[in-house]
């Protein structure tokens, strides 16, 4: 016999499996000696009050025998010989698309400007070292996309949107932790993330699809309204009558390209502030009420939104343990984001405070049309890098000296390696934006006691938070409103925001390509 329940237990005891034995069957009305196994579901944490509790859910198997079912490939075809799809951009909507593409029995072509994940290190290391950005090469761009060193969290939302624990299995099956199936808000880490995107490369060259890094698409051709190949910047050209556009919320190339050609894009909101860097310490105690965090509770995170007059000021990408990351994509600008290893183990934690834009927001920038947004990112960005003295060091404040635009007279070490250059932040952010902001941290201090300090360092600019383009698709095909066989594909389309949820939408666009193609 089987039994779910739930049960809310103290972290030390849901880590003491003898324990929780003995309080799994108090609840099923057993002896512990019938309990042949137990496993957890899922975990979260309880931190409203000070006593804080792991709500677990658990599926006991009473007098019967357990076999654990190992977590297994789909059925994958050997697809060296099949009909081929381009994919452009290896980030986790172009890999999960070639995944299922290989499940329908379609061959992947996947084109990826950037490098494979060791050759990228090296151009990582650039940007901190020399302040050197390589456009094709960077935080955003390479195999893996912008998640693979910039945190690998996978909590979603958009659980309506498809099969969230599939794409956990996924990744299990090629060397995540079990735990991500497990955890409320799953997270692999940047230390570990690379080596299961290695994997997923390696099933897909396997099963016969191709990967080709270095291979950055220049155009897209087109006939009669119906996409025909590509050619990349080595000159070289690929056919198909099918193409998944999974660049990213970064390939602002790709959005020029799809403008100049006539191709249907649109302007679309995203939010953008700054980036918060606080002690790890100091937001455990905020979070657990506590003078120092017990060692059975991982490092505390916040999620927080405020209304400031019209504005959403809310956290973003929250970071506990993490460091603040440089992620520029092109030479002239400056971007900051955030990350944590698995352990989240280092002594700060980051957030991006952004607020909320709507297109009214563009329309200094309107006869860029539908880049307006990418030119108000621009802009910004820019700013940024020349204020830090053309260099990757970043704009900061104290968190106080920002709330009352003071200049701060000398900045803390944070945890960005390139470095800080004491900045008063109205000069780099739209006044409305720096206004909002100043008002969301009082109110932030307000919710959170302890969190308004300046020995908390704040960090500008936070731009990249979503596209700042939508580019539009079929509801019921996915293809492009305009374009037949271009399937517009995760973050860079407007359609997704994240790991998982961009996943899934590679997913789901390789479905109907695949079946429309195959059938």
């Amino acid at each position: 016999m089987q039994k779910e329940i739930q049960i809310q237990v103290q972290p030390n005891i849901a880590h003491n499996k003898e324990q929780l034995l003995r309080i799994v069957a108090r609840k099923v009305g057993f002896s512990f000696e019938e309990i042949n196994h137990f496993e957890i579901l899922k975990r979260s944490i309880d931190a409203r009050k000070k006593n804080i509790k792991l709500n677990l859910r658990i599926k006991v198997f009473i007098g019967e025998n357990f076999k654990e079912t190992p977590l297994e490939l789909p059925n994958f075809k050997n697809v060296e010989n099949a009909p081929e799809v381009i994919i452009i951009g290896a980030g986790p909507a172009g890999l999960f698309a070639a995944l299922k593409l290989i499940e329908k029995g379609a061959k992947p072509i996947v084109l990826e400007r950037g490098k494979n994940v060791q050759d990228r290190r090296r151009d990582l290391a650039a940007i901190t070292k020399s302040h050197t950005v390589n456009a094709d090469s960077n935080y955003c761009f390479g195999e893996g996309g912008a998640g693979t060193y910039s945190d690998g969290k996978l909590y979603t939302r958009s659980k309506k949107r498809g099969d969230v624990n599939n794409i956990l299995k996924l990744l299990i099956a090629h060397g995540a932790a079990k735990d991500i199936g497990v955890d409320a808000h799953p997270h692999i880490g940047t230390n570990k993330l690379p080596k299961i995107i290695q994997n997923i490369r390696n099933t897909i060259l396997e099963y016969g699809g191709k990967i080709i890094f270095g291979a950055r698409v220049n155009d897209i051709f087109i006939k009669d309204n119906e996409v025909s190949g590509v050619v990349t910047n080595n000159g070289d050209i690929f056919n198909a009558k099918k193409i998944i556009l999974a660049t990213g919320h970064s390939a602002r190339d790709i959005f020029e390209l799809l403008y100049r050609k006539g191709i249907e894009i649109e302007a679309k909101p995203f939010a953008l502030g700054v980036r918060v860097e606080h002690s790890q310490n100091l937001i455990d105690s905020i979070q657990y009420h506590c003078d120092i965090r017990g060692e059975y509770l991982p490092p505390a995170s916040y999620g927080i939104v405020k209304q400031v007059k019209d504005r959403g000021v809310y956290s973003f990408c929250m970071c506990p343990g993490g460091v603040i990351a440089p992620c520029a994509t092109a030479p002239g600008e400056v971007v900051t984001n955030g990350w944590s290893p698995s352990k989240r183990d280092q002594p700060t934690s980051n957030s991006g405070i952004v607020v909320e834009l709507g297109l009214k927001d563009f329309a200094p920038f309107a006869k860029f049309g539908p880049l307006a947004g990418v030119e108000y990112q621009k802009r910004i960005e820019q700013t940024a890098w020349r204020l830090a003295g053309e260099t990757q060091r970043v704009p900061a404040q104290r968190l106080i000296d920002f709330t009352r635009g003071k200049l701060s007279q000398n900045i803390p070490k944070t945890s960005y390696i390139p470095g800080t250059t004491s900045v008063e932040l109205g000069e780099v952010l739209p006044k409305y934006i720096y206004q909002s902001l100043q008002e969301g941290f009082k109110q932030f201090g307000k919710s959170m006691q302890g969190y308004l300090t300046n020995e908390a360092v704040v960090h500008a600019p936070e731009s990249r938070t979503s596209s700042p383009v939508r580019i539009p698709r079929d509801r019921k095909t996915l293809e492009h409103i305009q374009i037949k066989g271009l399937y517009p594909c995760g973050e860079g389309a407007g359609y997704a925001g994240g790991i998982i949820s961009a996943a899934i939408d590679g997913e789901k666009c390789a479905e109907q390509c695949a079946d429309l193609m195959l059938k």
